[in-house]
């Protein structure tokens, strides 16, 4: 099948060394394969602990370094991502912000967007 466009993906997030806190609506940039593209956490689901990856705290409130948790990100661009058990490349991801990486990921689940029968995008819409 050929490379989807993903609408948002599930990822868990480890937070490696953030100043402040993150929460729902922060929109860093994240590496993906070659992609650097600016995603936005839209939803925390929970707060897991690092190495048991047992749920911690279900929808916090934030996330601080040392934290792992599962949340649903939000693409700004179009932008391919895999699971990643499906495809480990496109499964992995690095969080970038402040001209350092804050946290790394990898792709649970991907929620992709219907593809269009028409090429050529859909900015033209009439």
């Amino acid at each position: 099948t050929p490379p989807a466009e993903a609408a948002n993906f599930t990822a868990q997030v480890i937070i490696l060394n953030h100043p402040g806190q993150i929460s729902a609506g922060y929109t860093p940039v994240l590496d993906c394969h070659t992609a650097h593209i600016a995603c936005k956490f839209t939803q925390l689901k929970e707060k897991i602990d690092r190495r048991s990856g047992k749920v911690v705290e279900e929808g916090p409130k934030f996330v601080k370094s040392g934290d792992a948790c599962i949340a649903v990100l939000e693409p700004s661009k179009p932008m391919c991502v895999e699971s990643f058990t499906e495809f480990p490349p496109l499964g992995r991801f690095a969080v970038r912000d402040m001209r350092q990486t804050v946290a790394v990921g990898v792709v649970k689940a991907v929620e992709f967007k219907a593809a269009d029968s028409k090429k050529g995008g859909k900015k033209g819409k009439k």
